[in-house]
Formats: C-alpha cells, structure tokens, sequence
C-alpha cells in the first residue's frame, strides 16, 4: 500500500494487520490476536491465540468449530471504544448476520472503516447497518455490477407463499445458506403470516437453535429427520442449497425447488442450482447499496476486497474518489450462496 492508510492498516501473508494494535482482522491463518468481523467461515477462523468479537459472533463460532476454537475471547459492544496498543478500536452494526460489525481503527487522526460484508435491506435478525464515518472505506465487493440490484425481499417471500399455494400437491424446498440467510427467510416468512411448520435439514439445526438462543422467535420448527419425507406434500422444507439436488431431496417425491441467492438475478447460476423458483435474496449489498454506502461514509479513499473489485474501484475512480482493489485471497469463499 502506498497510500495514508498505510500507518494504520497494512497487508500481510494472514491478511490486514495494525501494527499500531498488534492485530490482524479476519486474518486467513491463525495469529496471535484477530479481530472477526463476522462468523462466515472466510472471515472466521478457528486456531487464533485470541479472538475480539461480539458475542453472538463467538457463539457462532464455538457452534461451528467447538468451545476450543481459541485459547482465549473477548466480548466486545457495539459503539463502546476499547483501545488495543496505540490504535482506537470500536465495533459498529454491518447488517450482514447475527452479530456482524464493521471494525473502525483511528490513530493519529486518521479513520478507517473495515466493513467485513453487510447489507442495507430489511433483515429482523440482526441489526441494521451503521454508517460510520471514516477516511478510508474498506467495502466488499461480491453484487459490485449495476446488474445485480436486488428487488425487495418482501417481493421474493410473496413468490415463495403464491407458488406454495399455487401447487399444494408439492414440497416446496428452499434452499438457503445455513448461517443468517435461512433464519432471516423464516423470519420474513413469519412476518407474511406463513404459520405453518417449516422443516428442517439436519444442517440448519444447531443455528436455528442458536438463535433462538438469543431470543429470536421462527414459530414451530421441525427436524426433517423426524418424518417420513413422503407425508411432506405441500410442506416448506429449508435446506443448504447444495442439498437441493443430492440424492437426499429425491426422498421428498414431487417437489419445487427454489433457491435464495443474489446470484438468482443471473438465469445460468438458477439453472446451475436447479432452482425452479429463483428467489433474489442476499445477505451482501447489491449495486445500489454498495454505491449510497460508500457515498455516505464520506470516505475520500475507498479499499475494495473480495468480489467485482475492478468495476467498484472503476465506479470510484469515476466519482472523484482514491480507489484501489486489495485482491486479498480466502474472502468470498461462501459467495455460492451470497
């Protein structure tokens, strides 16, 4: 890097470093000390000496890798500023799932703003985005193409509960991803007065569970391994969107399979997917939302990792901001499913 940020914030083989703090932020190897922005596994790891994360986000990752997945954590509150070495440290809301933030350093004056992922559109199960001003925006980059805006996601749940009730001689099987996408479309599902059982794959329970945890209501659950899959005609089934067309879901006998993603806006990725109902459902920012946060954050120099990074940094350079990509390896590994 050769740029202001430098002081702050620079790169090493295990990814973004302070040298002000001694801390890597969702590093890709293990390190002495890491900062998680989220639980997705491209951002959390497990092996760290110690992590710094909010407590949903430790809990998610001692549900994923076990209560061993560090020597030692810390919680840390959203907007209560901690210090580490040198360098001013506060965790902020990114919208993205349960527990994600966007890490803000300050040193000498100078502001940066690590986002992880996040999202701006309506989800009950986090909180929403934060902006936070800074001089250098750290965004992601995984919808970065004018092509990808998102349509409402009330839209998409409305097309789920019409097809539902359009073939009710089939179960509906939805595939989402496992962590903040399917609790997010239950929620939603609730929300528009679907009060009938959903059930799911083994793969979702102990998140769902989790969540609940927390307090979060999803209304009556059911292992899909507790029935026959033949008796769940007319049923809604969640499942992770590789299951939709593995030899488990031949089981269910006539079904619609549907599938929530931001890549379901691209027809060759739905039938990649086998989706016969594409639902346009993301937990990242689309093209919009990418553009109005960046605009917000009133940020003069924009860092850009995983994703479309060369249209971003093009689209900045083009509103008179410092642009560059990172090109940081490991993050986005879950984008199947963004």
């Amino acid at each position: 890097m050769q740029n202001k940020g430098v002081s702050v914030l620079t790169q090493t083989e295990a990814g973004l470093y302070c040298p002000g703090g001694d801390f890597h932020i969702d590093p890709m190897r293990p390190v002495p000390r890491a900062l998680i922005t989220h639980g997705h596994a491209d951002h959390a790891r497990a092996g760290h000496d110690t992590v710094l994360a909010t407590e949903e986000t430790l809990q998610i990752m001692a549900t994923r890798y076990g209560e061993d997945f560090c020597a030692t954590r810390q919680t840390v509150i959203y907007n209560d500023p901690l210090r580490i070495g040198d360098v001013g440290v506060s965790f902020h809301p990114a919208g993205h799932v349960l527990g994600s933030a966007q890490i803000r350093l300050e040193k000498s004056g100078q502001r940066i703003v690590i986002s992880g992922d996040y999202k701006r559109s309506a989800d009950p199960t986090c909180l929403p985005f934060e902006v936070v001003p800074c001089d250098i925006f750290i965004t992601e980059a995984t919808f970065a193409l004018p092509v990808f805006r998102h349509p409402p996601v009330h839209d998409e749940i409305r097309k789920l509960l019409s097809s539902m009730q359009l073939f009710p001689d089939k179960t509906h099987m939805l595939g989402a991803y496992t962590l903040g996408k399917a609790q997010r479309l239950v929620a939603l599902i609730r929300e528009a007065g679907f009060d009938d059982i959903i059930y799911l794959h083994g793969a979702c329970e102990a998140l769902f569970a989790l969540y609940q945890s927390f307090g979060f209501d999803f209304g009556q659950l059911s292992p899909v391994a507790d029935h026959d899959p033949k008796s769940l005609t007319g049923k809604l089934v969640l499942c992770p969107p590789g299951a939709l067309n593995d030899i488990w879901s031949r089981k269910f006998g006539d079904t619609i399979k549907a599938c929530a993603s931001g890549w379901m806006r691209v027809r060759a990725r739905a039938r990649q997917n086998g989706a016969e109902l594409p639902l346009i459902v993301s937990d990242h920012a689309d093209w919009t939302d990418l553009c109005r946060t960046i605009r917000d954050t009133g940020a003069s120099e924009i860092w850009v990792t995983h994703g479309q990074e060369d249209a971003l940094v093009h689209w900045c350079r083009g509103e008179g901001l410092d642009a560059k990509p990172l090109r940081l390896i490991g993050y986005g590994d879950e984008e199947p499913a963004a």
